[in-house]
């Protein structure tokens, strides 16, 4: 279980192809801190520890991650936003977020604002998962890359971010542009809202 405040975004040093799965192994200033076996977000994914060298360590995603987020896309040198699994006697600063992202969608449009930026993200609308929770609402949250956020101008199949400064420096938003990948995850409420007015018009 995460919140969704990123606490670091990591450097991919190395990617291994292995039949179906990618072995990906990254850099950051805590590494020392993980144990093989804990799970960790990466752009919004939880995946497990597999390995610890020195500063690195390991990480393997499966085909079914791959295909339905972004972690195919990563490039030795790419920015990935971690966050280690959330402390249950913490703060709740962000939202509820398991680390199962739902889908990708696309950045359209990113809007400087006199310090701040807004960007757009599209994605692939499909009304039967709209029925079972998958969307947005205004105010209410989405997980973009690992990032908990609030949602702006939904439509059917877009809604808009603001991200602050402290945000975009400290994640991977300083390299989303249009045409940029992320991953989603939808607000779990919403989908056990959603579930619950379909059982009861069964």
């Amino acid at each position: 279980m995460f919140s969704g405040i990123v606490e670091e975004a990591a450097t991919v040093v190395d990617i291994v192809k292995e039949r179906g799965n990618l072995h990906i192994t990254l850099k950051c200033s805590f590494t020392h801190e993980l144990k093989v076996d804990q799970s960790v977000s990466h752009n919004g994914v939880c995946l497990t520890v597999v390995a610890i060298d020195g500063d690195t360590y390991t990480v393997t995603a499966i085909k079914e991650t791959l295909e339905r987020s972004n972690l195919g896309l990563l490039r030795v040198g790419s920015k990935v936003n971690l966050e280690r699994s959330m402390l249950m006697n913490g703060r709740l600063d962000g939202h509820i977020v398991q680390g199962h992202v739902d889908q990708t969608a696309t950045c359209v449009e990113v809007v400087e604002a006199d310090g701040s930026w807004y960007y757009t993200f599209k994605y692939d609308f499909d009304r039967e998962m709209a029925r079972k929770g998958y969307f947005t609402v205004d105010k209410g949250s989405v997980t973009v890359n690992g990032v908990s956020l609030t949602v702006v101008e939904p439509t059917r199949d877009s809604f808009k971010v603001a991200i602050i400064p402290y945000t975009y420096e400290c994640t991977n938003f300083h390299q989303i542009q249009a045409g940029t990948v992320v991953n989603l995850e939808f607000d779990i409420i919403g989908k056990y809202i959603s579930r619950l007015l379909a059982l009861e018009k069964e």
